[in-house]
């Protein structure tokens, strides 16, 4: 079926229920950023692959909305198909709730399955909708019907997370989310996503791509803690030992009949932001505590165990990285490669390291052009020939035992233009201005922004995203709440305070529709330095680990103090990596890729 037929048949079912419009977004029921394959209904119903936006379909209309990441792909991607662009956040532009408001009238029903949305955004589009006389009312889930080659729930093998890679035991975590829950007078704690739940039990699976979770509920009682899950993917011996950890495991479906089930005004602690809607129903006859799931900050603040096993991570995947750039400089122009090899070559590098599992998402390899498009996604028909001139920026990661890697690197592959190095000279600098950050205990990722975006605004442009977001263990690379970016969000938390052990990404930008895009990332963990009459000074310890290309390095457009960074950073870069480099070669090209300059 074409996008125009899938539409058609969706609104031949509003008809039939009565609904004015349907809101369909990117979500599954467990508030996940990236899902499982049977929950892409949007992606199914619109065509646009990108992992994050929301489609509302009307009567007659029909809109995308999408971020700053998003707007030349899916321009490109529901061109014909009758779905008009929304680009969020430019002038002209309404927000969702705007848009639902002029397109509403009296007694109209708006739609929405609420067992994929949070209370929270029920509650938003109630009232975004209660000026027009609109309802909100609960669609379900209608794609069984229409989708019909739809995939089915995942069914992968859960495991056990060691604690030699954990760091800390299932009753130590379980036991600090109780004094939490003690603090609010909570009987119970209602969990559903995904990455609090294998952070708290230490499992982990492979239920979402490149994201080793398991599709789960968890309720934590004060003497009792039920996992719900389906029970195929739980083996007899991790049964018995989550068991032994005071954990019950129960069927992934009995959620809702237990959540009914609970008696009346038991107080519930439930997050309202991530708790989808058809859950909170379920709590109908308790009494709610809303507040931030306490395992959201807990997991954010790794250990030393993660911190050291981060380490170790980082220096495999740099190696990998670095095996790839060296591959790269020896055989470009002299063998066949398109964006879709050279990714295939990036995870062939990557497999041959220990411990190592996947990769941490969908690997962005863009050349020349396609770099514009923050999120590209090379597939057959747009995979380009990479040639020895210009450009290649490839944003990728990986999930070892160790931990979870996300690192971009932009290479030149021949000639390049001096716009292309000024602005790649100019991104490198506010990598390293924020990567060498010294500050005060209680400063914010929106306080430290600006030393990440200053040299780019001095240039008129910017990069309409976030400067970094904070990284997992072993599950999802992007997670909250720690972040950079120089404004205020209505659905992320950006009062969130740097703490020592938060791992938040470094990687600016500057991006040229239709010429080129370059990004460089580092990943920073958050250290103490020195405390004093002034409070506890924070720092960052770099520890993505591989070459910058200096082929694009305009050294004089750099100020000592960038240049003499630059070169501590390459200094560590070369002693960590020589002793694995393949051969004399790669070796001598590696010492000469990290030179001071």
């Amino acid at each position: 079926m074409q996008v125009t037929e899938k539409i058609a048949a969706f609104r031949a079912r509003m008809k039939d229920e009565n609904f004015a419009a349907v809101i369909v977004p990117t979500a599954d029921s467990h508030a996940s950023e990236y899902i499982a394959d049977h929950f892409k209904t949007r992606q199914w119903l619109s065509g646009f692959t990108g992992s994050a936006g929301t489609l509302v379909v009307g009567e007659k209309e029909a809109a995308l909305f999408v971020d700053g990441r998003y707007f030349i792909q899916a321009e490109q991607q529901i061109a014909g198909s009758g779905i008009t662009l929304m680009r969020m956040g430019t002038a002209g532009t309404p927000t969702l709730e705007e848009y639902l408001a002029g397109l509403l009238r009296e007694n109209d029903a708006l739609g929405v399955d609420f067992g994929v949305v949070s209370e929270k955004f029920a509650e938003d589009m109630r009232a975004a909708v209660a000026g027009s006389g609109a309802l909100l009312r609960d669609t379900g889930d209608w794609f069984n019907d229409l989708w019909t080659d739809r995939p089915p729930m995942p069914k992968e093998k859960a495991f056990i997370l060691d604690e030699q890679y954990a760091g800390e035991s299932v009753q130590n975590k379980v036991a600090a989310i109780r004094k939490v829950m003690d603090q609010h007078d909570a009987q119970l704690h209602v969990l559903n996503v995904l990455d609090d739940i294998a952070w708290v039990l230490n499992v982990r699976g492979g239920d979402v791509l490149n994201t080793p979770v398991v599709m789960s509920y968890l309720v934590i009682g004060q003497k009792h803690v039920n996992w719900f899950v389906d029970e195929t993917k739980v083996d007899e011996a991790m049964r018995q030992r989550l068991a032994d950890e005071g954990v019950n495991v129960r069927g992934y479906d009995e959620i809702i009949p237990a959540l009914q089930g609970l008696e009346p005004d038991v107080r519930v602690l439930a997050d309202a932001a991530k708790l989808t809607a058809a859950l909170m129903s379920a709590l109908e006859k308790a009494e709610i505590i809303r507040a931030e799931n306490p395992s959201t900050r807990m997991k954010a603040i790794k250990n030393e165990v993660e911190l050291a096993n981060l380490r170790k991570a980082h220096v495999k995947d740099g190696a990998a990285v670095t095996h790839l750039m060296y591959w790269l400089k020896q055989n470009v122009g002299k063998i066949p490669m398109t964006e879709i090899s050279v990714s295939d070559k990036m995870l062939a590098f990557r497999q041959e390291q220990e411990h190592f599992i996947s990769p941490s998402f969908n690997t962005i390899c863009a050349y020349r052009a396609n770099a514009a498009m923050m999120h590209y996604s090379a597939t057959p028909e747009t995979d380009a020939v990479i040639e020895p001139r210009d450009l290649l920026l490839i944003d990728s990661g990986g999930q070892y035992l160790e931990g979870t890697t996300d690192i971009t690197r932009t290479f030149a592959l021949g000639p390049v233009t001096d716009e292309q190095k000024k602005h790649f000279t100019a991104v490198l600098c506010s990598m390293l201005n924020l990567a060498n950050a010294k500050f005060l205990h209680g400063m914010t990722g929106i306080g430290l922004d600006i030393l990440a975006r200053g040299p780019i605004w001095d240039m008129g442009i910017d990069y309409r995203c976030g400067t970094g977001h904070g990284v997992s263990y072993l599950m999802s690379v992007h997670e909250g709440p720690n972040s950079f970016r120089w404004h205020k969000s209505p659905t992320r938390n950006e009062d969130t305070v740097q703490e020592p052990g938060m791992v938040t990404t470094d990687e600016p930008g500057v991006y040229i529709e239709g010429s080129h895009g370059i990004r460089t990332e580092n990943e920073l963990v958050c250290r103490k330095l020195e405390e004093n009459e002034y409070g506890q000074f924070l720092g960052f310890e770099i520890i993505t680990c591989a070459p910058i290309d200096l082929d694009a390095v305009i050294p004089d457009q750099m100020s000592p103090r960038q240049r003499g960074w630059l070169n501590d950073y390459h200094a560590f870069v070369q002693k960590t990596l020589l002793p694995l480099m393949a051969d004399d070669g790669e070796r001598e090209w590696l010492r000469h890729a990290t030179r001071a300059i």
